[in-house]
């Protein structure tokens, strides 16, 4: 079986020492071209692979697959799968919301109401931003981007943004680094806006 002998060569690899072992699983030849390209973006020892992996790491933490999680600073609302066929529509097995002092399950119904608030909720926020900033004058870019191109400007951007608001504040670079996350908005927290050393 699969899982034996991964956990045979993993048991190898430990005791030989090696940083790599080999996993071996059998797949439908109809999903192989789909699962084989998710597995190779998972595998990389690098801040892409990273990312890839915490993305779908409470994959393994649910009883359930997760059609979608929304999230907030504090709150979540996870919905999950699979879908269930009525009629003219679809319902979720069911959902859950955990927040500070609060976990709670949802039921089908009270999943799919939720999950629609909060995706009309999510409209109207990229709506208005998409009007706050012009964008509708612009013209519509293609969905792919040149990955080290934009990766280079994107951090070009962000150093400059570091740079800036520490001259703005007169921080140093620990100062920074102590800035409190009081949320993901585009400067720093209010605190932080007025100059206050605060950890």
């Amino acid at each position: 079986m699969p899982s034996i002998r991964n956990t045979v060569d993993r048991l190898a690899a430990w005791r030989a020492g090696r940083s790599y072992v080999t996993l071996r699983f059998t797949v439908h030849k109809r999903l192989a071209p789909i699962v084989e390209p998710l597995i190779e973006r998972l595998l990389p020892f690098d801040d892409d692979g990273e990312t890839y992996r915490c993305s779908i790491i409470q994959w393994t933490l649910n009883e359930r697959p997760v059609l979608h999680t929304h999230r907030g600073v504090v709150s979540t609302l996870r919905v999950d799968g699979p879908l269930q066929d009525a009629g003219h529509t679809s319902f979720p097995l069911g959902g859950l919301i955990e927040a500070p002092h609060v976990t709670a399950h949802l039921d089908p119904i009270a999943a799919r109401r939720l999950d629609s608030r909060l995706q009309d909720a999510i409209d109207g926020v990229i709506q208005g931003w998409i009007v706050e900033h012009g964008l509708y004058d612009e013209p519509r870019p293609r969905r792919e981007i040149d990955r080290p191109k934009a990766d280079q400007e994107a951090k070009a951007v962000i150093a400059a943004w570091v740079s800036d608001t520490a001259k703005a504040t007169n921080f140093s670079d620990d100062d920074m680094d102590r800035c409190c996350p009081s949320s993901a908005a585009d400067t720093p927290c209010a605190a932080c806006q007025e100059g206050s050393r605060h950890a």
